[in-house]
């Protein structure tokens, strides 16, 4: 997904794999909601897709930007999802909670979703080390973002192999 031969990417470059990025996270997810059995993973799920859709939208709005203007900055993009310092803070009061077991689907898309976020994070962590000064604001909060993301998918995981319960995703208040 990126200028392949060590060419320089350029920020029109790097907005447009951004876009590919994100629509293979939303897919994952997409395919998750679907296949999923758990409510609650269905509800995980389904906020991960729309959070991942909001990315592409507001994407493709940054791309316009950049298009008509030659600048492009990171205002108004906005998460649902926790930091990962909220995350790790939330995680401890986890031990206690019981939920539904995960069926092996939930397990599977789990860590899907982990792979994606983790190969989506490393783009944008390049594209704040390369692309020029006026840029790297935009994908410093989408690095963010994203690390926020991978942290959300990696404490389900933990909770999973760790002590078999699925993650309260009410704890997080991921409704806004």
């Amino acid at each position: 997904m990126r200028p392949a031969g060590g060419t320089t990417v350029t920020v029109e470059d790097a907005i447009n794999t951004s876009i590919q990025y994100e629509n293979k996270v939303r897919d994952v997810y997409a395919d998750a909601v679907s296949r999923t059995t758990s409510s609650d993973g269905k509800k995980l799920f389904q906020l991960m897709v729309d959070e991942e859709q909001h990315h592409v939208d507001y994407l493709e709005g940054k791309l316009h930007q950049w298009k008509e203007s030659g600048v492009v900055s990171p205002e108004g993009l906005v998460t649902a999802i926790p930091s990962k310092e909220d995350i790790a803070a939330g995680i401890a009061t986890l031990e206690n909670k019981v939920g539904g077991r995960p069926g092996t689907i939930e397990i599977e898309f789990l860590e899907k979703a982990h792979a994606v976020e983790r190969e989506t994070s490393g783009f944008y962590r390049r594209m704040v080390d390369e692309l020029p000064d006026e840029a790297k604001p935009l994908f410093a909060r989408f690095l963010e973002i994203e690390e926020g993301h991978l942290a959300l998918v990696q404490a389900q995981i933990d909770q999973v192999s760790g002590t078999g319960y699925w993650f309260d995703v009410r704890e997080f208040n991921l409704e806004g």
